[in-house]
């Protein structure tokens, strides 16, 4: 919600376009009369669209109001689904069955609709290694991962090694 929804007298604009209680709509009508029309329901005007020409107020009860948009806020919090970044790491004598347990879990993030990054992790002097046989490697593990995937981000030389990044296929 708005940090501030102006209500009733706090409204400044002079003429506003105004919908009734039921929905009805009273057209563009001065302020006066829109006030008056909200004390005669017995309920408060409500500046809905204050950056509209002229702005648009609600009749309706304030808290009823406050109930619905904070009801809408929270429905779009649940539909929002974050995709994070999760790391799998794997070494060159990391075993087949290592390997395929690995990207059985990797299979399980993309279906979730995460990214993978695959770090292939080289101690001390295997950072040195031949770069062809290090994609190899990471080959290797990618052709166990169970889902389609796309290649995100190809597999690059890091600071731990190599580093490859992958993501569901839309």
């Amino acid at each position: 919600m708005s940090p501030h929804v102006r209500i009733n007298h706090q409204i400044k604009a002079p003429e506003l376009r105004v919908i009734g209680p039921e929905g009805e709509n009273f057209g563009v009508i001065t302020l006066g009369e829109a006030l008056a029309k909200a004390n005669e329901a017995g309920v408060d005007l409500i500046e809905i669209s204050p950056n509209a020409v002229p702005p648009v107020a609600k009749i309706m009860d304030f808290g009823k109001y406050q109930y619905a948009e904070n009801k809408k806020q929270k429905a779009s919090k649940a539909k929002a689904h974050t995709t994070e970044v999760k790391t799998l790491q794997i070494k060159i004598g990391t075993g087949e069955h290592d390997l395929s347990l690995k990207a059985k879990k990797a299979g399980e993030w993309l279906r979730e609709g995460h990214r993978v990054r695959l770090d292939l992790f080289l101690p001390g002097r295997a950072k040195y290694l031949n770069e062809v046989f290090l994609k190899e490697r990471v080959a290797r593990f990618l052709k166990l991962v169970p889902e389609d995937y796309i290649m995100a981000d190809t597999p690059k030389k890091s600071p731990k090694g190599m580093t490859a990044i992958i993501e569901r296929t839309k």
